[in-house]
């Protein structure tokens, strides 16, 4: 758990910089792939996670500007990335200037719950690797790798001397 605000920004910074990776990979046409007909296509899920960062911390008394047009799902995957890098850096700053370490152990209502504002921290990372998850597979429907979040892609198994890649 985060002690200090420092521990969050260093944890955000690393998953924002593996969630940006694979923002990367998309394409415009990506963007349409669903896992079935009537649910979400990857652009909407990718927009959803990237336009709640600041929806998430306003909600728990954090100032920060929203994005506008947050209900229109762009069509280019390069500004859904480009939008995803800069909440992601901006968030850090507003969650800097707002909170303190103490702050972090302030408890709050989240979802039903008594939470520490560090557990709700905690939360909105989990929100984004939750949705990462499914924006990877469907890359793979979509016919794109995905980025090796954790580990290596199938298909870079090779480069590290597996031939057969456990399913």
């Amino acid at each position: 758990m985060y002690v200090k605000i420092a521990d969050f920004i260093r944890e955000w910074n690393r998953e924002a910089t593996l969630t940006q990776k694979v923002l990367e990979g998309l394409t415009d046409d990506s963007l349409n792939q669903k896992v079935y007909p009537e649910g979400r296509t990857l652009g909407r899920i990718v927009w959803h996670f990237t336009t709640n960062i600041p929806e998430y911390l306003a909600h728990f008394g954090l100032k920060i500007d929203e994005i506008e047009n947050a209900k229109n799902v762009p069509a280019s995957a390069k500004e859904i990335a480009e939008t995803f890098k800069n909440i992601s850096s901006y968030a850090i700053k507003v969650i800097e200037q707002q909170w303190t370490d103490e702050f972090l152990k302030e408890v709050q209502t989240a979802f039903g719950r008594e939470e520490t504002n560090a557990q709700i921290l905690m939360g909105l990372i989990k929100h984004i690797v939750h949705h990462r998850g499914q924006v990877t597979i469907l890359m793979r429907q979509a016919g794109i790798k995905p980025f090796g979040v954790y580990g290596p892609p199938k298909e870079d198994w090779i480069h590290l001397g597996v031939e057969n890649p456990p399913l």
